[in-house]
């Protein structure tokens, strides 16, 4: 699969989230997780690390006409959920349809964040 497949856009909008200053972190979907916890375990490998990009499914659009990009993330406590989200959105779509165009590809992108919690706020002691 080339680097504009899914596999290719979960990265690159992972890393796009996770540059946005108030989220914490990106939440695995359910089914990623019910798979993390049938894995066998093993001493040098616990506790599991999920990837980053679980947090985000990337799909065609219906008709096969673009991507649509599912973003879940975390929030860190002390900030406006919506202004987070919204940053979540629209540095999300800019930087998958940038990485689009490298590849020489012309594609509509939609992006859907939700936000799945708010991270504790720790004050500094």
């Amino acid at each position: 699969m080339t680097t504009t497949g899914a596999t290719g856009l979960l990265g690159v909008a992972a890393e796009a989230a996770l540059a946005v200053p108030g989220v914490a972190g990106l939440q695995p979907r359910l089914a990623h997780r019910l798979a993390a916890a049938a894995a066998p375990t093993r001493a040098s490998t616990w506790p599991h690390r999920t990837p980053c990009e679980a947090g985000v499914r990337a799909d065609r659009a219906p008709g096969g006409s673009g991507w649509h990009i599912e973003v879940r993330c975390v929030l860190a406590g002390g900030r406006r959920a919506l202004d987070i989200a919204r940053n979540v959105h629209d540095r999300v779509a800019a930087t998958v349809i940038a990485h689009l165009a490298t590849h020489g590809v012309a594609e509509p992108v939609t992006v859907s964040v939700t936000v799945t919690g708010v991270a504790a706020r720790q004050d500094a002691a």
